[in-house]
Parts: structure tokens; C-alpha cells; sequence
């Protein structure tokens, strides 16, 4: 089972200042799979992201990790002095230096191709979470992990995002891990969902997570009726601002089934 599995983590356990974060925790992410963790907060899903990482140590379980496995982080909060001049070029060769031809069509892969030498404080709540991704995927990754890839992005935002995600799993061939917030998106964007909640609640398919009673008493029993999972025809675009255009050709639809997108 290993052999096929980019990180798995058995029976997975972590305790801090005393108190049991994760308990018994097992997941799987395989090449090609976006698995998607939900939970309320303080439920562990940003722990369960650390130990996949690395940087956490559990206490008892095992992690195991593809060999020469390459990660592409996205996470959570990245704080930049906003008195420090930084370009979206100089933010993505921070560590790093990359062809400008590389960064040009990363970001094109994200849909700000315009922003390369704009400065990073000047951007809107969407462009820095493409600009986030673009530099996560820079390095072409075996497994991408998102931390709340739409965070400051509105529902029309959050759904073009998720797009360029699965998109993006389908050129590079990579696993993604997200954890999301945004349960009527996301749970229709992602192949594997885990509900969190210290252990896990219960997981599998989407529709199927959606009807579990445990999913709905963490979540409320409007929950499941608000995925609402119907194909999103995509004949328009969002762009980074939140605009949207239409019949401009570049619409498309995807190919596997759970990349359907409900809506509110």
C-alpha cells in the first residue's frame, strides 16, 4: 500500500501543554488525489498538516513518506513587513533562484501572468493567494499542501482557486492535502475527504461524508443541504479581483467527476 502512497500516517497520536490534539489519527495521499481535510476549529487539522511536514513529531503512529518526496507548501498566514519594498518576482526567488521565463508561466498557470514586477502589498486578498500558489508550485511538487489556499477570497474567488488547483493536479501529476473551511466548495473540488475532530469523524467520497451523521452534528444538519453538488458550466471566468468574464474561450469544464462545483 506504501508503495503507491506519497505520505501515510498510522495511527497517529500528539499531545501538547497536556492536551490530546490527535488521536489515532490515519490518512493516505496518493499521486493524482486531492484529499481535503474539514473539521471545526481547534479540531487539528493545521497539526495533522505540521506532522505531514515534518514539523511535528507524533507521539506514537508512524509517518511514512515517499522517497526523495518534493512538497509544495502553501500555508495559512505568511506575515511580510509592509515596509519592506518586495515584488511578486523577488517573493518567489526568495529562496530560490529561478528563469524568469519559469516564474512567467508559473504565474500564467495561476492566471496572474501580469504581476510579476508588481509589488506584493499592492495586491488584492485573491491575487496574493494565486501569487502564494504560484510560488508552492514552483518547484514542480510530488504533493502540494494547502493551508486554507482561499483565505480574504469571496465564494466566486474560492471556487476559480479550487479550479486552478485540480487543474494544476492534472499538469504536474501531483497529490494535493488542503484544509478547508469553505465546505460547500471545497467538499465538491476534492476526490478524499477526512472530517477532523481530534480523531477522525469519518471520511470517504464527498456525498458520502456530507450524509454522515457525525459530519452533521459537527457541522449542522444545513450543512450536507448546502453542498448543493451540481457541474459548475464554466463559460466564464473569475478573475483576481472578483470580476467575472464571459465567452472569452478559455472556459472548460473537468474531466473527473468530483471536480463539480456547487454553489450557495
Amino acid at each position: 500500500m506504501i508503495g503507491l502512497s506519497l505520505i501515510e500516517i498510522r495511527d497517529g497520536s500528539l499531545t501538547r501543554g497536556g492536551r490530546r490534539i490527535l488521536d489515532g489519527v490515519s490518512i493516505d495521499i496518493r499521486p493524482g488525489q486531492i484529499v481535503t481535510l474539514v473539521g471545526p476549529n481547534g479540531a487539528g487539522k493545521s497539526a495533522l498538516v505540521k506532522v505531514a511536514l515534518g514539523l511535528e513529531i507524533l507521539d506514537r503512529g508512524e509517518v511514512r513518506r515517499a522517497p526523495n518526496l518534493r512538497i509544495g507548501y502553501q500555508s495559512q498566514r505568511l506575515v511580510l513587513d509592509q515596509t519592506l519594498p518586495l515584488s511578486v518576482r523577488r517573493f518567489l526567488t526568495l529562496t530560490h533562484s529561478q528563469p524568469v521565463t519559469l516564474l512567467q508561466q508559473t504565474l500564467a498557470d495561476v492566471g496572474v501572468p501580469h504581476l510579476l514586477d508588481t509589488g506584493i502589498h499592492t495586491l488584492s486578498g485573491g491575487e496574493w493567494q494565486r501569487v502564494m500558489l504560484a510560488r508552492a508550485i514552483l518547484r514542480r511538487p510530488d504533493l502540494l499542501v494547502l493551508d486554507e489556499p482561499t483565505q480574504n477570497v469571496d465564494i466566486m474567488g474560492a471556487v476559480e482557486i479550487y479550479q486552478i488547483v485540480a487543474r494544476l493536479r492534472d499538469d504536474i501529476g501531483c497529490g494535493v492535502l488542503m484544509v478547508s473551511h469553505d465546505l460547500n466548495v471545497v467538499m465538491a473540488a476534492t476526490d478524499q475527504v477526512y472530517c477532523l475532530n481530534g480523531h477522525i469523524c469519518c471520511s470517504g467520497h464527498p456525498a458520502d461524508v456530507s450524509r454522515d451523521r457525525e459530519f452533521q452534528r459537527l457541522f449542522g444538519p444545513a450543512a450536507a443541504a448546502t453542498l448543493a453538488i451540481y457541474p459548475h458550466n464554466h463559460d466564464h471566468t473569475h478573475a483576481p479581483d472578483g470580476s467575472v468574464g464571459h465567452g472569452d474561450g478559455r472556459g472548460h469544464e473537468h474531466g473527473h467527476e468530483h471536480h463539480d462545483h456547487g454553489h450557495h
